[in-house]
């Protein structure tokens, strides 16, 4: 398929599954005028026109995304390309629909059913409050939905102004490009606009403050990037509407359900569930793809040292990828305990996520229970999925650790004394890992790699650990190639806090270089790249940073 060059020719990808198989809510307007919060009672989506931020500016596209999708790069500067990616949707053309669309869903933390954070309190003002699809298309044969992130208010707003701020956008767009170069599945970044006149206030942090909470209420501009994803399809999608079936809310309540999680089957499931399977077995068969997506992804999410900090429901794509962007953080100096966001607390915690995902997993799987209500035999298949999460995710993190070390086989006893000591020893997450990658001799390989001194007897710990890990990875295999499969499994580069907000300080006053740089280091994390690249970018995070607000923590204010 030839490279597409311009904006009318992009147009002709469109194809709008969910709209054309799925309902609108019957209350909403079809000229997408309706940005005032309200309740949603019924329907699958909400058709919203997003609100365009004035002069619009590019920041930086995803060269890597844009070559898979065959889009060229003269796009980022084409007038309409840019007019709709920047919130202005009568830039529109056939065969594109004239108007964006919002979607609602509901919150589970933990299993635990919430509606408070509803203004209404019933669950039906809660959804994508600033977040706009704008574009469903094809595209080499994939499917992919283009949503807009900043792009205004929708009914689901909760009174907000449904804008982000370029700080926010700017993470974002570089984490989500940063996640695919590390090969873990997430939601991907298309472009990057900023309005040159449009600034917004959110409370934030004082430079080099020590406070945990924000201490200022900060203007900064306001920003619109643009994700991509086969859908945006959330566990709490699924489970709003199974909430309706059992709270008898409308007549449709049920036909609503078969309706999205079939939805979610064709657009994320499709090449692994056979369409003539019954609807019963195809619900059966989601259940377990999804479990194994999930496991897949935490294991990954651990590996790489991301923490999600809010791993909620509503934060749970359905199709088992990275989605939510707000609080997350990368694990600099190693605490399972880590947790970068001020109001996620210790249960969404770095090494709490696999417990956060089966909580999730546990609320997919009740969604998913009355449409197998007139099959007992489905039903024990899905409790029989439901119930082996655990073992699942067990045997998920365990491959990961055998990789991660370069081992043949899992050694439980190896691993945990191995985290024990890094806990001890205050490593860099990433730093260690990499050095290990190494297969170093002796302890003084790793130390460069350690926030403190250690003792002497941590260091003769240290030795006998590596003197049995050795022992435990030849197995007849030869150092060189241990190596190489460990490097590939451990990243040279990592998202650091500290590297990444002169970016967004710099990009406040117009100046985007560094974002650019960024992006092109952490597009390559597993290569060694340049000696300056390394001297910048490959560092122990400096003593005056850790407890500072904005930088070890911070808030989702965005």
């Amino acid at each position: 398929m030839s490279i597409t060059t311009t904006f009318s020719e992009f147009t002709k990808r469109a194809n709008y599954s969910l709209m054309d198989s799925l309902n609108a809510d019957p209350q909403s307007t079809e000229d997408g005028d309706d940005h005032l919060t309200r309740e949603v009672f019924s329907g699958h989506y909400v058709p919203v026109n997003p609100t365009p931020i004035p002069q619009p500016e590019y920041i930086a596209h995803s060269k890597r995304l844009f070559n898979e999708l065959d889009l060229s790069e003269e796009l980022v500067v084409d007038e309409l390309f840019r007019r709709l990616f920047s919130g202005d949707i009568t830039a529109a053309q056939a065969p594109m629909r004239p108007v964006g669309w919002a979607t609602g869903y509901a919150l589970s933390i933990y299993g635990t059913e919430y509606t408070n954070q509803c203004p209404f309190g019933t669950g039906n003002g809660y959804g994508d409050g600033r977040a706009i699809s704008v574009f469903e298309g094809l595209f080499k044969g994939r499917r992919w939905e283009m949503q807009l992130k900043g792009g205004g208010p929708t009914p689901y707003c909760r009174g907000g102004d449904g804008r982000t701020v370029l700080r926010s956008s700017v993470r974002e767009f570089l984490a989500q490009d940063y996640m695919n170069a590390l090969g873990v599945p997430t939601s991907r970044s298309l472009t990057l606009y900023v309005s040159k006149s449009e600034m917004v206030r959110r409370p934030w942090y004082t430079k080099g403050s020590r406070s945990y909470e924000p201490n200022i209420l900060l203007e900064t501009p306001a920003a619109i990037s643009t994700r991509v994803a086969p859908s945006f399809l959330r566990v709490g999608q699924i489970e709003l509407f199974a909430r309706r079936v059992r709270g008898q809310a409308h007549q449709a309540a049920l036909k609503e359900l078969q309706m999205i999680v079939k939805h979610l089957i064709i657009r994320n499931y499709n090449k692994e569930i056979n369409p003539s399977l019954a609807f019963p077995d195809q619900v059966v068969k989601v259940a377990k793809l999804f479990r194994g997506r999930l496991v897949f992804l935490v294991a990954n999410w651990i590996r790489i040292g991301y923490c999600q900090g809010n791993f909620n429901s509503d934060n749970c794509a359905a199709g088992g990828f990275t989605l939510d962007y707000g609080p997350f953080g990368f694990c600099e100096l190693f605490d399972p305990r880590f947790q970068p966001w001020t109001g996620g607390g210790e249960h969404f915690a770095f090494f709490n996520q696999q417990v956060a995902a089966e909580a999730n997993f546990h609320t997919f799987c009740s969604a998913l229970r009355p449409l197998l209500i007139d099959n007992a035999e489905a039903l024990k298949k899905l409790e029989n999925i439901h119930d082996g999460f655990t073992e699942e995710m067990n045997r998920g993190m365990e491959n990961m650790w055998t990789n991660k070390i370069g081992l043949s086989s899992y050694d439980a006893p190896l691993v945990h004394e191995m985290l024990k000591l890094m806990a001890h020893s205050k490593v860099d997450y990433t730093k260690f890992f990499r050095k290990l990658s190494n297969i170093p001799d002796n302890s003084s390989e790793l130390k460069s790699t350690f926030y403190v001194p250690c003792s002497e007897e941590i260091d003769a710990k240290w030795c006998d650990w590596l003197e049995r890990w050795r022992k435990q990875i030849i197995k007849g295999r030869a150092y060189k190639e241990i190596s190489a499969n460990m490097k590939s499994f451990n990243p040279k580069y990592t998202w650091r806090e500290w590297l990444i907000t002169p970016a967004y300080e710099k990009a406040e006053q117009g100046d985007y270089s560094l974002i650019k740089e960024i992006q092109n280091v952490l597009a390559n994390p597993y290569e060694e790249q340049s000696i300056d690249i390394q001297k910048k970018y490959d560092r122990l995070k400096p003593k005056n940073f850790f407890g500072t607000g904005g930088v070890s923590h911070y808030s989702c204010s965005s």
